[in-house]
C-alpha cells in the first residue's frame, strides 16, 4: 500500500514533482503517482483521491493551481501543495491559488517549485506514527548539519590561506 499519493496537474510538472518522489523514495516512503487535472479531469481526480488508502497527499500544479483545493475538498487526509512556476509571472498565481483556501478546507502550501520540502513534510506527518521513519528523518537532519559544518570548515581554511 502506498503511503503518499503524488498528483500533478500536467506532465509538464514532472521535472519539479520528481524531486518529491525521489525524496520520498530515499526515506523509504512508498508513493503512488498520477497525472490528473482539477479542471480537465475532475471526476478522475476525485476518484483517485477517494480510492487512495494511504495517509497523505502531495499535489503539484501551476497556473490557476486548483488541484490542492479540489483534492482537499474530497478528503480529510493532509494535502500538501507545491505551486509550480508554469506561467510568465513566476508561479505567483499558483502560490496564491494554493494558500488562499477558504476556511474549513486547509491545504499546506510549500514554496514555488518546493517539491522536496513537500515530500519531507509528508514524511514528517507519517513519522508521527512511524519511529523508523522518524529515525531516518533525524539522520537526514544530522547529515545536513554536518554538511554545513564541513562547508564552513572549508571556507575557514580558504580564508586562512589568503
Amino acid at each position: 500500500m502506498a503511503q503518499v499519493l503524488v498528483l500533478m496537474g500536467s506532465d509538464n510538472d514532472w521535472n519539479i514533482m520528481k524531486k518529491a518522489i525521489e525524496t520520498l523514495s530515499s526515506l523509504g516512503v512508498s508513493c503512488e503517482v498520477h497525472i490528473s487535472s482539477a479542471h480537465r479531469s475532475p471526476a478522475r481526480t476525485i476518484a483517485l483521491v477517494k480510492n487512495f488508502t494511504g495517509d497523505c497527499i502531495v499535489v503539484g500544479a501551476g497556473a490557476a493551481a486548483h488541484l490542492g483545493g479540489v483534492v482537499a475538498a474530497h478528503t480529510i487526509k493532509p494535502v500538501i501543495a507545491v505551486p509550480i512556476n508554469a506561467t510568465g509571472i513566476g508561479g505567483l498565481d499558483a502560490l496564491l491559488s494554493t494558500v488562499q483556501m477558504p476556511a474549513g478546507i486547509p491545504v499546506a502550501g510549500m514554496a514555488i517549485d518546493g517539491a522536496k520540502n513537500a515530500a519531507l513534510f509528508a514524511a514528517e506527518i507519517l513519522a508521527v506514527r512511524d519511529t523508523g521513519l522518524r529515525d531516518r528523518l533525524e539522520r537526514l537532519r544530522q547529515e545536513m548539519a554536518a554538511e554545513v559544518e564541513k562547508k564552513d570548515s572549508d571556507l575557514q581554511k580558504r580564508l586562512s590561506e589568503e
